[in-house]
């Protein structure tokens, strides 16, 4: 039987680390030009309350530099079981933060000993200087079922000069759908 969200939500976080631990490859070509609903499963209910439970994580494959790369959305706080709708500005754009590149973990060193293929590196992904913590993100992420793309496991690290500092935060993303062309955004320092 594969794992389903509701399995993850009811897990303890040394479950959540076997998951991420079994690194399950992502299919990078599946991902790209996709759409996530992203639910946290580790913080605690204050935070929840105070900030968000769920959020959206893209993926788009950038023509220009066929680097696959994305961003994180804010969402209506209406739960997981549909695509939430996007929280916007005053002139209706989506609320994004949190840009990041799918990079290759192959010879990198990671906390706890973790050797996987990918994690999300959002530290020279265009983010600006008050994008903090975004800037230090070094996130890997997983596939929760062998050889599916539709659920998949991160875990917060930061990469702080050089000193890994993981988080007993895990997080889940659940596919919603394709990335439509108009909702691309572009990198925010431009490049």
């Amino acid at each position: 039987m594969p794992t389903t969200l509701e399995d993850l939500l009811s897990m303890s976080n040394a479950e959540r680390f076997a998951i991420v631990e079994r690194a399950l490859p992502l299919d990078l070509e599946a991902l790209a030009d996709t759409t996530y609903t992203g639910v946290d499963l580790s913080m605690p209910a204050l935070f929840h309350r105070l900030f968000w439970k769920s959020f959206r994580k893209t993926f788009h494959r950038d023509p220009v530099s066929g680097r696959l790369r994305g961003w994180n959305v804010k969402v209506e706080q209406t739960g997981w079981g549909s695509a939430p709708a996007p929280k916007r500005d005053r002139a209706g754009k989506p609320l994004t933060f949190g840009h990041y590149e799918v990079r290759s973990a192959t010879g990198l060193r990671f906390p706890r000993g973790w050797k996987g293929e990918h994690y999300l590196d959002y530290r020279d992904a265009g983010n600006r200087f008050g994008d903090f913590p975004a800037r230090t993100g070094y996130c890997p992420l997983v596939s929760v079922n062998p050889g599916r793309s539709d659920l998949l496991l991160g875990w917060e690290v930061f990469n702080l000069g050089g000193l890994l500092v993981p988080l007993n935060d895990f997080w889940a993303l659940v596919r919603e759908g394709p990335l439509r062309a108009e909702d691309v955004v572009p990198r925010p320092d431009g490049a």
